[in-house]
């Protein structure tokens, strides 16, 4: 008689296709209804659409870098997608607060690969600000991605503190 595979994490996929359809979505309505460079107020003094894009990492980071590091993030995010998947592959399937994370990760990630496949940069409009400071533009995918390394930060913080410890 041969053992049943116990079920995987890879369901949680399901959460990144999600986030890659939110972002994506939201992305093409962006570009079909927003002007350019212009602020499109939500929440007075607070919250405003923008239509802007990243042809860096967070921050714009290597943003004028001259193309290559289109090249640079599409690969990290596409390693670290697959790491993330390979080790949802080997999770198993209850053990959601490392799954979550990973899944939101891997959809924010993938999300912002499509941009930079398809525009050569990413595009961002979601701007916040207080008064006449403003934080960097962002967008659903990167919502995702800082949600998940949070998630995997402070459940990795917490990760063991209930196990007992071996004496010693």
């Amino acid at each position: 008689m041969t053992a049943r595979p116990r079920p995987n994490a890879l369901v949680w996929l399901l959460l990144s296709l999600a986030v890659i359809v939110l972002d994506q979505w939201s992305k093409a309505w962006v570009l079909s209804s927003l002007p350019e460079y212009t602020a499109v107020p939500v929440i007075e003094g607070f919250w405003n659409w923008y239509r802007t894009y990243n042809t860096g990492a967070a921050f714009s980071f290597l943003a004028g870098a001259g193309g290559w590091q289109l090249w640079l993030f599409t690969g990290l995010a596409v390693a670290i997608s697959g790491l993330l998947g390979w080790w949802l592959f080997n999770l198993p399937r209850g053990q959601w607060k490392a799954a979550l994370p990973y899944a939101l990760v891997i959809g924010g990630a993938i999300g912002n690969v499509i941009d930079r496949q398809i525009h050569g940069h990413v595009v961002d409009f979601i701007q916040w600000h207080v008064g006449s400071y403003y934080w960097p533009a962002f967008n659903i995918a990167d919502c995702a991605i800082v949600g998940g390394a949070i998630g995997i930060f402070v459940f990795g913080l917490f990760e063991g503190r209930n196990t007992p410890k071996a004496a010693g």
